[in-house]
């Protein structure tokens, strides 16, 4: 081969590098990298590598402010393809979340789908086996004909992905807004169980050892992917629908099987699914980090067109592909395996060390010619890559949100309460997501614990075949109100953490680690650099009080458009829990008539960025709920406590809707009802509307009041209040029935799926 750079018939320009997203003083800093002009392909290689999407350059500084450690942290964040916690007797588990936001605004169906199955090969190329899936999905006005054809296209294309791999989706959220009318956000979550001993790493090193692509075939879909998502969706961005990645979930699901086998041999050094920016992604993560370099034969890429140029190779993000590199001497038994599997396994490449002035050069070759030669280090987050700090600014609106009184807003009548109800119970927002999850397959491996047991997290069942009456489970779920972090992202942000963690506590489950997405603007507007900011402040303090540190995750900027602006800050919190013991799983349904209710938490004078005051009310400007950190923790505490010490039949947090929904969500699953008196201490209206945080319903058996009554009026001092009881039928407040319970169950069930038609 030619081991002189072939530059091609034009040498790149400043104005090029713009059009590929690279800033001039970065152009100048390549030049002084490569000591030299780089070609197109090097360029290419740099825009990529240097985007957002995959270098984080404009938010990592913030990143590492994040609590990251804990005794059962077993991967730095960041460093592999998904964060690892300790679950005891030799176990682990793997999980992540991660957008893909831009391509489901363009192409919802593959650009859903190709989310899910991204998210899936970050667990397995761990040498982890997928367990469960969740997502977190934003969509604009439901009412907009759009709108219906992104959300039928999203969940159509988390449904086939999911249901056809065999994973299932046992979870998730989705949130109505008129800022993502134009920007949906397609957040998906994967977990898995591996063997601590056997955890596959991200690396490459020993000279010698063969580079082996393998899988899918590359194509021309998802090229310059990664830059694509680093920039806002504008009118012309339709003409980058190649941007956009084809999934294959049946191909997938068969490199999962060849995958884990491969890892299982002991021969591989180091794996690396290729997402966003492709090969050059893989072979540039895994050479910096194993301080080796590789060169590599774009000839003897499996393609799908001919006539790719070099640059289309590097950076397709062709889907179902994985970089391996293995032990020299032992091909044939990697090939064999995926000969089986009747996958692609070719050879592209081989390790070769470092130089003396570098940490490993990467060399690409085409057609006998040398087309690219850069160092590893400097294209990868935590190397060269750049890193900024940005300009920001408090919005104007901040302070003018903060002026909001409550007396400027009149109470509720008695009428009003039901017409609340009616639309709350109805809202999309707050509505059952029956039209959307009835689409996934949630029982697929019959591991899931909680489809027919209604909680506030999920809990699947880990299945250890080496131990049949294995116990354990993990618990998971998503959580982020944006409308409270548009508010007042530091309190916002607080908030989305405390509430996953009090899912998961309502769940019987004891929280353990946070994997985030992080969904804002253009990082470049002051104001909405400021949110991000606030944001990750918040986070890391609330992560720190509640021992969940962050495991990594994925930052999604330029989430705005010209039309609408930016989407609310969505600093969406993938939260996992163990689940010890099986007995202590707790559902959020009543269970028997005459089962008393309980309030735990203090209510409080509250209707600020409730639905209620948003969407019923039309005041569209207020701060963020009530919200106290250490009575947070306090109360969950306490609630782990009574589930443990089966004081308590039920358990639901107190969130969107207030405590009114929650009363309809725990009396409507067995068709029960309730009747309560409400607080004359509190307006109406805050008391049953209110979204102040710190609070959970509960019920308790008549025959264990004194026992729960002891325990949380004696040393815990946990403020607690009788509200009522369980009935037959008809939500009752005050002695007036709202509601009944079919007409309830009604509209709380349907009300989606008829606006969806």
């Amino acid at each position: 081969m030619k081991s002189e750079i072939n530059d091609g018939n034009a040498i790149p320009t400043v104005e090029t590098a713009r059009k590929l997203g690279v800033l001039p003083e970065e152009f100048a800093r390549i030049e002084e990298i490569l000591g030299r002009t780089p070609n197109f392909t090097e360029l290419s290689i740099f825009s990529v590598m240097w985007s957002e999407h995959c270098s984080y350059k404009n938010s990592i500084v913030w990143l590492k402010t994040l609590p990251r450690d804990s005794d059962r942290m077993l991967a730095k964040a960041g460093e592999e393809n998904a964060g690892l916690v300790d679950i005891g007797d030799g176990l682990a588990c793997s999980f992540k979340i991660e957008s893909h936001n831009h391509p489901s605004a363009l192409e919802p169906y593959q650009g859903a789908a190709t989310g899910v199955g991204g998210i899936n090969r970050d667990i397995f190329t761990m040498g982890a086996r997928p367990i469960a899936q969740l997502n977190s999905l934003r969509f604009g006005n439901p009412e907009l004909a759009k709108t219906k054809w992104l959300v039928r296209g999203v969940v159509k294309g988390i449904g086939d992905y999911g249901n056809a791999f065999g994973i299932p989706t046992v979870g998730g959220e989705v949130f109505f807004d008129e800022c993502y009318n134009t920007n949906p956000l397609v957040n998906a979550f994967s977990a898995g169980i591996v063997e601590v001993g056997k955890v596959a790493k991200a690396t490459s090193y020993g000279v010698g050892n063969p580079v082996y692509i393998v899988g899918s075939a590359t194509g021309k879909d998802g090229i310059h992917g990664a830059t694509f998502a680093s920039e806002d969706i504008s009118d012309k961005s339709n003409e980058k629908l190649p941007a956009v990645q084809v999934g294959d979930p049946f191909m997938e699901k068969l490199l999962l099987e060849a995958t884990l086998e491969i890892i299982a041999t002991g021969h591989v050094i180091g794996i690396q699914d290729m997402g966003a920016a492709g090969i050059i992604c893989s072979t540039s993560e895994m050479s910096a980090k194993g301080e080796h370099g590789m060169v590599i034969d774009l000839d003897k890429v499996p393609t799908r067109q001919t006539n790719m140029h070099g640059w289309e190779i590097l950076l397709s993000e062709s889907q179902e592909r994985m970089l391996v590199v293995v032990q020299k001497g032992k091909e044939d038994i990697i090939q064999g395996i995926f000969d089986k599997w009747d996958l692609h396994c070719v050879q592209i490449g081989e390790v070769v060390p470092a130089g003396p002035d570098d940490a490993g050069r990467l060399h690409f070759y085409q057609h006998g010619e040398l087309i690219a030669d850069v160092p590893a280090h400097d294209l990868v987050l935590g190397g060269g890559a750049p890193q900024y700090h940005r300009e920001y600014r408090e919005p104007a609106y901040y302070q003018k949100f903060k002026e909001f009184d409550i007396d400027k807003i009149s109470d509720v009548s008695t009428e009003d309460i039901v017409k609340v109800a009616r639309h709350l119970l109805s809202h999309p927002n707050i509505a059952s997501k029956r039209w959307i999850y009835e689409q996934y397959d949630s029982m697929v491996g019959t591991a899931n614990r909680s489809t027919n047991r209604p909680s506030d997290a999920a809990v699947v069942r880990i299945r250890d075949v080496s131990r049949p009456d294995y116990k354990k489970g993990i618990a998971m779920t998503v959580d982020c109100n944006s409308r409270y972090v548009n508010a007042d992202p530091f309190i916002g942000a607080q908030i989305a953490v405390s509430e996953a963690a009090r899912n998961l506590t309502c769940t019987g489950a004891e929280p353990l680690a946070v994997t985030n997405n992080l969904n804002f603007g253009n990082p470049y507007v002051p104001e909405v650099y400021w949110q991000f900011v606030q944001a990750v402040k918040g986070m890391g303090a609330a992560c720190e009080k509640f021992g969940t540190p962050v495991t990594g995750g994925n930052v999604s900027f330029y989430n705005q458009s010209s039309d609408d602006g930016p989407v609310f800050p969505t600093p969406t919190i993938g939260m996992i829990g163990l689940m010890e013991d099986p007995a202590h799983q707790m559902t959020l349904d009543f269970k028997a008539t005459d089962d008393l209710i309980y309030l735990v938490g203090a209510p409080k004078n509250d209707i600020a960025s409730s639905e209620y005051l948003y969407s019923y009310r039309k005041v569209k400007e207020s701060p963020a709920p009530a919200f106290d950190m250490e009575e947070e923790y306090t109360l969950h505490q306490a609630v782990k406590q009574l589930i443990v010490k089966n004081l308590v039949q039920s358990v639901h947090d107190v969130s969107d809707g207030g405590l009114f929904v929650a009363l309809a969500e725990s009396a409507m699953p067995r068709g029960l009802g309730f009747q309560i008196a409400s607080d004359t201490n509190f307006r109406t209206d805050a008391y049953l509307f209110g979204e102040a945080q710190g609070r959970v319903l509960v019920s308790v058996k008549p025959a264990q009041q004194g026992e729960f009554q002891k325990y949380l009026g004696g040393d815990q001092k946990i403020p607690h209040a009788l509200l009522g009881t369980v009935t037959a039928q008809d939500f009752v407040v005050d002695q007036e029935v709202v509601i009944g319970t079919s007409e309830a169950r009604g509209l709380y069930d349907n009300s989606l799926g008829k606006i969806m038609g």
